[in-house]
């Protein structure tokens, strides 16, 4: 009979903690929720206009930043003959 008390204790107090932790990650979320929809509201306020040059001008620095892939071209026979191999 003791060994019921203390598991009925024990599941008790880890559905207690449970419950601390599923309002806690409300809260969190609810927080997330909040942050999001101020950037919502941020973004739509913006002038776009006003920010078109400057964004073109980041855009443009970034692209000059990021390495160029070099692209294989591929011709209609290299896809043939690979069809061929694969079949």
């Amino acid at each position: 009979m003791a060994k019921s008390v203390v598991n009925k204790e024990e599941t008790s107090s880890k559905t207690d903690e449970f419950l601390i932790l599923e309002a806690k990650k409300v809260k969190a979320l609810e927080k997330i929720a909040n942050s999001l929809d101020a950037l919502t509201i941020w973004f739509e306020e913006i002038d776009k206009d006003e920010w078109s040059a400057r964004l073109q001008w980041y855009l443009s620095e970034f692209h000059k930043l990021v390495p160029k892939e070099e692209v294989e071209e591929v011709t209609e026979e290299q896809v043939n003959i690979e069809t061929e191999e694969n079949a």
